[in-house]
């Protein structure tokens, strides 16, 4: 079968005539085009020449034949809803599917890789499906993830409410609406990132929870893990995300297409009920109105605390985000502790051996089910072998003395592989993987002294441009490299001219032409939305005036005090504190807690249970009272003014320690001199961006909830 196959497919998906992804590039565009028709960016450029030979070189080598995703994307469609917008209870866009619409349009998008235009159309399902006949549903397209309901004897059983209220809501009264409504009598948690719990208000009245009418179910070590994974780099991770997830970049062709596991994160009211029952268990059964689940405990997998579940009634697997058809992260770009992938392979064996060879349906907190024993084994198998060959290769390649900084050009996953769509570099990408599993065990260093204290860009940069003959040589080289669509090594020349002259616009235009053609290359959206965030901000700095997404009140108040103050002590700027020696007493009556806070050595430090027997200052505080602090909605002296705070001793400690505090936002130089950059006037996508920051000192400030 030709890859217009796929078009039969797609016109089932979207309801439309056909998708003509034809086998030939036929935009009509010039190899390389002064702009781009359409961009929207006025300096955005179309796909090279070398673009459309790589990407149809992607349309000849991959198993485009192979269409069952399609069928089962489609599998079950009970009805969707006639609205593709969803608004938060701020005003703003919770979500918007309409946005992704131009997918529909029936092209081949020359400007996006075959393989994730056909992922990124296989994410256009919306609305609500049948999983198992009468007894599992699933509401997909209402954010990146997936909400699914089990039809218990008198209720609904629901697993991961998403990301916001507002779309957890939305998905529940649709499904009611066409289902017949039914109570709320058990939430499951699956995982401990944000977009699998932070709609639970949405769906659950928190009284119910508490009076245990509805308990709320989550695997070991979820509310630490929720909690505590993002905090201390929160801030950083913000920025970074925009990277990542794209969430500046206009939802068309030349920008935003997919988010490989969905469409992108939901912007509104995110929440957090602390669950009821935890599984603590490897394996752990557990009936709730007529329904028997055995949970399996897979921790250090996609995160740190995550759970698999089995219907034994229905032989149905659910998967969580453990097995989703898809590459996932090892490294996650934004940032975070590097994943286990050998561990993530051998919890999936044991699925595959406790479940996968009884079940008749998996099912998972992204993309859409597998139907037939054969199947799911064969989908089980291509994740297991996976993360198992990519943990043991890059390994094994690195016992040879391939470095973290060879790996990424030197490691693939076998052609089996390879040619299997639920294997493919989506979420995660091989080459970025193959980094992070070095780093875990070998860590960032090379081996090599050179690099072993090396210079900072912006020290090195200078000494490379003069050696290379200064700007215009290294222009005139950049632009040749780039007419050849020689991209890499464009980059390599140019960031180092960057770096020396952020504010030399040529070579800003120069480099950002580079990362286009690269980001139009790359099969994983992450990689694709780096290349094309740099390019943007190149070519226009950084948007002002984005729209916050602002951290819940509930995730402040299941903020441990312990990690505040851990956070506290990263907030402040150390070269501000040289010569300050104090001893704080923090005392919150409410939760009977005590802290004894110290500063020596400019270096801010705090343990719980103690207190020093002659204080400088000592603070009493309710917790209670606390969080209006950690939430930037109060000051230590608001409090103080009303009651609620008592200081006693030398308020001057206070006053010092305030002193040192640091406003993070997520608003620093990627490229550098991004926030100097002339503006070019373009029309970016600002409906999912990084939270919001509080401008008062010794406060609570950023936390940022993974998604992936």
């Amino acid at each position: 079968m030709k890859f217009s196959k796929i078009a039969q497919w797609t016109a089932i998906l979207i309801a439309a005539n056909s998708l003509s992804l034809t086998h030939a590039a036929s935009d009509g565009v010039s190899p390389y085009a002064e702009s781009a028709p359409g961009h929207f960016h006025p300096q955005g450029k179309p796909p090279s020449k070398f673009t459309l030979e790589m990407n149809d070189q992607v349309k000849k080598s991959l198993p485009f034949e192979d269409t069952r995703d399609f069928e089962e994307s489609q599998k079950g469609l009970i009805a969707k809803p006639p609205f593709n917008k969803i608004m938060a209870e701020a005003g703003n866009v919770a979500w918007d599917m309409g946005s992704y619409e131009f997918l529909l349009q029936g092209k081949d998008f020359t400007s996006v890789n075959p393989s994730l235009q056909r992922q990124a159309v296989l994410n256009m399902a919306y609305g609500l499906y049948e999983v198992v006949p009468d007894r599992i549903y699933q509401v997909r397209g209402f954010d990146l993830a997936n909400m699914t309901l089990i039809k218990g004897d008198t209720g609904w059983i629901i697993f991961d409410p998403l990301t916001a209220k507002e779309t957890a809501a939305a998905a529940l009264a649709f499904a009611n609406e066409k289902l017949g409504k039914r109570p709320v009598v058990a939430v499951v948690f699956s995982h401990s990132h944000g977009d699998h719990f932070g709609g639970v208000r949405g769906v659950v009245d928190e009284k119910d929870v508490q009076s245990g009418k509805v308990p709320v179910i989550a695997p070991e070590h979820f509310m630490q893990a929720a909690i505590a994974e993002n905090v201390f780099s929160g801030n950083a991770m913000s920025r970074r995300i925009q990277y990542q997830y794209g969430v500046l970049l206009e939802r068309s062709p030349f920008g935003h297409v997919d988010q490989s596991i969905g469409k992108n994160v939901a912007n509104g009211n995110t929440g957090l009920i602390a669950p009821t029952r935890i599984i603590t268990k490897d394996f752990e059964e557990l009936t709730i109105d007529g329904v028997t689940m055995v949970f399996q405990n897979t921790p250090d997998t996609e995160a740190p605390a995550e759970m698999n579940t089995y219907f034994p009634q229905f032989k149905a697997f659910w998967a969580a985000e453990n097995v989703t058809g898809t590459i996932h992260n090892i490294y996650t770009l934004r940032g975070a502790e590097i994943r286990n992938a050998l561990n993530w392979s051998k919890q999936i064996n044991n699925a595959l051996h406790k479940f996968g060879e009884d079940a008749q349906v998996m099912f998972a907190s992204h993309s859409w089910p597998r139907w037939g024993n054969a199947r799911i084994q064969e989908v089980m198998r291509a994740q297991r072998d996976l993360y198992a060959n990519m943990n043991n290769q890059v390994l094994h390649l690195a016992n040879q003395g391939v470095t973290i900084n060879e790996i990424h050009n030197i490691y693939r996953s076998p052609p089996s592989l390879q040619r299997q769509w639920a294997a493919r570099s989506y979420h995660g990408s091989e080459a970025h993987n193959s980094r992070g599993i070095i780093n875990r065990f070998l860590g960032y260093w090379d081996g090599n002294p050179a690099t072993l204290v090396p210079l900072s860009p912006r020290e090195s940069a200078p000494l490379y441009v003069e050696m290379m003959g200064g700007a215009a040589r290294i222009l005139a080289k950049g632009k040749e490299l780039n007419d050849q669509g020689k991209y890499l090594e464009t980059t390599e020349i140019l960031n180092k001219l960057v770096y020396a002259e952020p504010k030399n616009q040529d070579a800003r235009n120069l480099l950002a032409d580079a990362f286009e053609q690269l980001g139009y290359q790359k099969e994983s959206p992450s990689l694709r939305n780096s290349f094309l965030q740099a390019a943007y901000e190149l070519r226009s700095g950084l948007p002002g005036g984005l729209a916050p997404r602002a951290t819940g009140p509930d995730v402040i108040r299941a903020l441990p005090t312990a990690l505040w103050l851990d956070f506290l002590a990263i907030s402040m700027d150390s070269q501000r504190a040289d010569g300050m020696s104090f001893t704080i007493n923090l005392v919150t009556p409410d939760n009977n807690e005590k802290y004894l806070v110290e500063m020596s050595n400019a270096t801010l430090t705090s343990i719980a249970g103690y207190q020093a027997k002659n204080p400088t200052l000592t603070i009493t505080v309710d917790r209670s009272n606390l969080n209006s602090v950690m939430m930037g909605l109060s000051t230590f002296e608001d409090l103080e003014t009303a009651g609620k705070a008592k200081f006693e001793g030398d308020r001057s400690a206070y006053e010092k320690l305030k002193s040192t505090m640091v406003k993070f936002t997520p608003n620093f130089d990627i490229m550098p001199g991004t926030l100097n950059a002339s503006p070019t006037p373009a029309s970016g996508n600002t409906s999912n961006t990084a939270p919001a920051f509080s401008a008062k000192p010794f406060e609570y400030v950023t936390y940022t909830s993974e998604v992936d």
